[in-house]
């Protein structure tokens, strides 16, 4: 019988296996970990991780960064708020700023909880930080 999951989302069900068993990291070196991370990903998604990481960090200093089915994610009291999928972690046409049920974001009885990403404009980083800080609560 074929496997019902992909290549990309078996790996990053290892990556996520993996990032469990570790011990807990300190901040420096889970920060050093998911910039490694970053570095690690084609030109495009790169510049996007980098510029997402920096917007995160500077909007809520005291998120935790962290590795999340290895992707670099942002979590409060072990609890994810957000993450960036590249778009090369599954193949997509294009990155991913995703939030988890733990951020505040709440607008009556539906909202995104996912951005596309291709470019990020002035514009498009003022309103990712403003929804760090609202995600945050």
């Amino acid at each position: 019988m074929a496997s019902v999951f992909t290549a990309e989302e078996r790996a990053a069900m290892k990556e996520h296996a993996q990032e469990l068993r570790k011990p807990r990291k300190g901040k420096t070196d889970a920060t050093r970990d998911v910039l490694a991370r970053i570095a690690e990903m084609l030109p495009e998604d790169r510049a996007l991780g980098e510029r997402i990481h920096a917007i995160v960090t500077a909007s809520v200093p005291e998120l935790e960064p962290k590795l999340w089915y290895g992707m670099p994610a942002y979590a409060r009291n072990g609890k994810l708020i957000c993450f960036f999928q590249s778009a090369q972690k599954f193949n997509a046409r294009y990155a991913t700023l995703g939030f988890s049920d733990q951020a505040n974001l709440d607008d009556g009885a539906m909202w995104p909880s996912a951005f596309a990403l291709t470019t990020l404009t002035a514009a498009d980083e003022a309103r990712i930080s403003d929804l760090v800080k609202r995600a945050a609560g």
